[in-house]
């Protein structure tokens, strides 16, 4: 799973959230480190529909209208929450690993 897939299931986490939303989310998460380009986020959320990882789904809240197209929302599967679950703990043991390695915990800083 790429950093930006990661990032993106993240995100949807709490609540459906329109394309931009999750771009913010993942800028303000990352502090401003990953900021996905829309062309690059649109082609990983279509990706991740297909994958069977994220639908379309209706917001949580009656949001204010748009002006422009009608804003889609979107929302993660139980496939989605199972990937992303698999992939934080995988991390943990990459990063645990990188931490024994590396001395962490054994007077290094």
């Amino acid at each position: 799973m790429s950093t930006l897939e990661f990032h993106v299931l993240l995100a949807l986490v709490a609540r459906p959230l329109y394309g931009y939303a999750i771009k913010d989310a993942i800028a303000d998460e990352s502090a401003g480190t990953l900021v996905p380009r829309a062309g690059s986020l649109y082609r990983v959320i279509a990706r991740m529909i297909t994958a069977g990882l994220v639908v379309e789904a209706e917001p949580d809240d009656d949001p204010p209208p748009h002006p422009g197209h009608a804003r889609r929302y979107y929302t993660l599967t139980t496939i989605g929450r199972r990937a992303l679950t698999a992939e934080a703990r995988r991390l943990k043991g990459a990063a645990a690993i990188a931490e024994r390695r590396l001395g962490f915990g054994q007077g290094r800083p």
